[in-house]
């Protein structure tokens, strides 16, 4: 929702917000958006797509389906239809991404990719500006883009040297494309694990490459998410004792994963992912595939070759293709400009539940390495916070006296005048 429309000094269509600007509608944004209609704060939320949802719609591959039982992915205020089934498909859950803009009124503007966003002093606003040529003015900034913003791509001694096909994971649908072939997957994760799986099953003859240790889970014990029996226990329990039972029953389930090339890292699973964000895998077939030998288990790429690669023990091997299973990293340093909130890796400076606020009106959701559940906490934070100096702000205009914060900002927002510098909004 904006104000009006003006013109800047160069001439650039200026847009005030009335409420924040939210920059991504992907869940994160979403998420914001809605908490802020239900509390009656306005938003304008920015998507570079034409989509919600768009790393969803199209950087996902056809058989996603979420790791997690939907009580864990739901957002806030509404969940998932009653009908979907205990691990929504990615159809399922870009649906529910849909309803859910739909039932509080979230109205995107699509197409507006954001070049730059800064804090402007003088003007006393955050100044947002689109590739499009667009500016769009607010007291308020909320980074929604995410931890998963672009493909990591790694670097690969010899990559470009390679004659077959080289893709990202945000590029893979389905084993079907790769029926018949030789194909080498860079990386272990969630991720690696189920293409690997997928190309199983389309009769390919995948090859991961494990370069670091890696906790694998059942993804159920007893038919029960290991994760919800996780989150159960640590209300009862210390964190470590807690990975204590998690790894005694991944042995009893899944057997000693080292055996088979997966080495465990030192840290227990819950810890590891608090304190770096490395998620455990949670298998879902993968891992009978590998010890049938369907799915070969190799150490780290030494370097790539024209037909293949050589690897850091020696061996060798011929590949039709390679696909990078190398995750994703947030993208905010390629556009957010000052601020004290993110590092220079484009991640918040303080661990949750802290990272969701810094200063001049700065917010960042869907930065928690916690999944939905972390997108969900900060949301409602922020949505709290500026409502409170919406309303503070709402009362002063009205001449009401109040005892609430006042917002950050006490100036009139405005676009730069004709002739006056383009910073001094």
């Amino acid at each position: 929702m904006c104000s009006r429309t003006e013109r800047d000094a160069e001439g650039l269509q200026c847009t005030l917000a009335e409420g924040p600007i939210v920059v991504g509608a992907g869940p994160s944004g979403l998420a914001v958006a809605a908490c802020l209609a239900n509390l009656g704060v306005p938003s304008t939320v920015l998507e570079k797509a034409h989509c919600v949802a768009s790393l969803w719609q199209h950087r996902t591959y056809d058989r996603l389906k979420l790791h997690l039982p939907k009580q864990f992915c739901e957002l806030p205020l509404m969940g998932f239809p009653a009908g979907f089934p205990k691990y929504p498909s990615k159809h399922q859950f870009v649906a529910y991404m849909e309803a859910y803009a739909a039932r509080f009124g979230i109205r995107p503007i699509f197409g507006r990719a954001v070049e730059v966003a800064e804090f402007d002093a003088a003007g006393c606003c955050w100044r947002v500006v689109a590739q499009t040529g667009e500016v769009f003015l607010s007291r308020w900034l909320v980074v929604a883009t995410g931890e998963n913003a672009q493909p990591n791509t790694p670097e690969l001694p010899g990559l470009e040297r390679f004659g077959g096909r080289v893709i990202h994971t945000s590029s893979y649908k389905s084993g079907r494309d790769f029926r018949g072939e030789n194909v080498l997957v860079v990386g272990c994760g969630n991720s690696g694990m189920e293409v690997s799986f997928d190309l199983c099953r389309h009769y390919a003859r995948p090859h991961m490459v494990v370069r670091n240790s890696v906790h694998v889970l059942p993804r159920e014990v007893l038919g029960v998410s290991t994760f919800g029996i996780a989150m159960a226990l640590l209300k009862w329990l210390p964190l470590k004792a807690v990975d204590r039972i998690l790894l005694a029953a991944a042995h009893i389930i899944l057997g000693d994963t080292d055996r088979v090339g997966l080495r465990r890292p030192k840290t227990g699973p819950i810890e590891l992912k608090n304190s770096t964000g490395k998620t455990p895998v949670l298998d879902v077939g993968a891992l009978a595939h590998i010890r049938a030998g369907k799915i070969k288990v190799t150490q780290g790429v030494k370097e790539v070759t024209r037909t293949g690669a050589r690897f850091l023990d020696g061996a060798e091997g011929d590949f039709d293709s390679i696909i990078l299973a190398t995750g994703y990293k947030s993208n905010v340093p390629s556009w957010l400009k000052g601020g004290d909130l993110f590092t220079k890796e484009g991640l918040p400076n303080k661990p949750f539940p802290n990272g969701w606020r810094g200063e001049d009106g700065l917010y960042s959701v869907g930065f928690t390495m916690r999944g939905l559940q972390g997108t969900s906490s900060d949301a409602i934070n922020i949505a709290a916070d500026i409502s409170e100096q919406w309303r503070s702000g709402a009362v002063i205009a009205q001449g009401g006296g109040s005892t609430h914060r006042r917002p950050h900002c006490q100036r009139p927002l405005r676009p730069p005048l004709q002739g006056a510098p383009a910073a001094a909004v």
